[in-house]
């Protein structure tokens, strides 16, 4: 074999390695690929918007319910600060439901089922008008049709106790006739919707146990 031919097949044998070399550092492109794009300055990217917190600032579940800086507002807040897990919203849609319960139980003659959310002097009252009712022998029928308005009125929360208290004033909507021994009615009409309005106080000692409130006191 002469020289020439034995420096060719040297040349194409290092041409091969070079090219094995290359294929494994930089990997192998098989059809049309898009050239890489051009990578974006950190200082050029779009900014996030930043939200500051105010420490401080008004909170929105009391001033959506009673004025800024009232006092009902100092007292919700003082309650807040107590029991950070109480809300005013979560409470006005329990009293909701608590006016519904508590005002169709008593209008029936049925207050056992609703006796753990009223205190004791309230309960009383209560008992006592259900009592001269079936002296009488009147019964109540309702309907109750629903809440129209709902509005905290007031708040008060005492320090040395953690006793609160919060006033809602309440505009129901039903339908009630009283009648009776014989079954005639005597009051009322069962087609007739009537607004009915109630001032109801609640109270409960914050940070307790019990997640309770009770009805303390009834106005109009």
């Amino acid at each position: 074999m002469s020289s020439a031919v034995i420096q060719l097949l040297v040349l194409a044998g290092v041409a091969v390695f070079l090219i094995l070399r290359l294929k494994s550092v930089l990997g192998t492109r098989e059809g049309f690929e898009k050239p890489p794009l051009p990578t974006q300055k950190s200082e050029e990217r779009p900014r996030r918007r930043e939200f500051e917190v105010i420490e401080g600032g008004p909170d929105a579940d009391i001033i959506d319910h009673v004025p800024e800086g009232s006092p009902a507002a100092q007292a919700l807040a003082a309650m807040k600060r107590v029991e950070p897990s109480f809300g005013v919203g979560e409470f006005l849609r329990g009293a909701r439901g608590a006016y519904e319960m508590i005002l169709t139980a008593f209008e029936k003659g049925d207050l056992d089922s609703v006796a753990p959310f009223l205190a004791p002097d309230v309960l009383d009252s209560f008992r006592e008008v259900v009592a001269q009712r079936e002296a009488q022998g009147l019964t109540l029928e309702t309907n109750f049709v629903g809440i129209r308005e709902l509005t905290l009125t007031e708040a008060s929360f005492d320090r040395a106790s953690n006793e609160a208290e919060v006033t809602v004033r309440f505009v129901g909507e039903l339908t009630s006739v009283v009648r009776n021994k014989a079954g005639e009615i005597v009051e009322g009409d069962a087609n007739t919707i009537r607004r009915q309005r109630d001032v109801w106080t609640f109270g409960r000692k914050m940070g307790s146990n019990d997640p309770n409130w009770q009805l303390v006191a009834t106005g109009e």
